[in-house]
């Protein structure tokens, strides 16, 4: 039995979410190892600059989806883009001008991990049989 196209798209971006959740933890538990408290900051700040944005992007797109009204979703789509990367750089911004981090090589490891995980997106988006 399939299900609403709207259910399985929250679904599967939760997911996404998830993981990108749970590279941020591993991240922050790796550079507490590795390093210390402050190590384990800094990469767990670099997680947050990337995962931050991508739950505004879908925040902004809840409730919105194509078929007749596929310009106004275009034009959405658009805005949440131009939002997660305007809040990007702000964060960016932020970090290194409040904050800057302790260990940068933990920071922009995480933030790339974080980001990596879209290349995961059509693994975790696909339908899972039920068991």
């Amino acid at each position: 039995m399939a299900s609403h196209p709207a259910i399985r798209r929250r679904s599967s971006q939760r997911r996404l979410l998830q993981a990108q959740t749970v590279i941020v933890v591993l991240g922050t538990l790796l550079g507490l190892a590795a390093g210390g408290v402050l190590t384990a900051m800094s990469a767990m700040t670099g997680g947050l600059v990337c995962l931050v944005p991508n739950l505004y992007f879908v925040w902004r797109l809840r409730g919105h989806h194509g078929g007749r009204q596929a310009r106004r979703y275009v034009a959405n789509f658009y805005r949440a883009e131009a939002g997660k990367f305007g809040l990007t750089v702000a964060l960016f911004v932020t970090v290194f001008v409040l904050a800057p981090p302790s260990n940068p090589i933990f920071f922009f490891s995480a933030y790339v991990a974080v980001h990596f995980v879209h290349w995961l997106a059509p693994w975790l988006m696909r339908e899972r049989p039920t068991p």
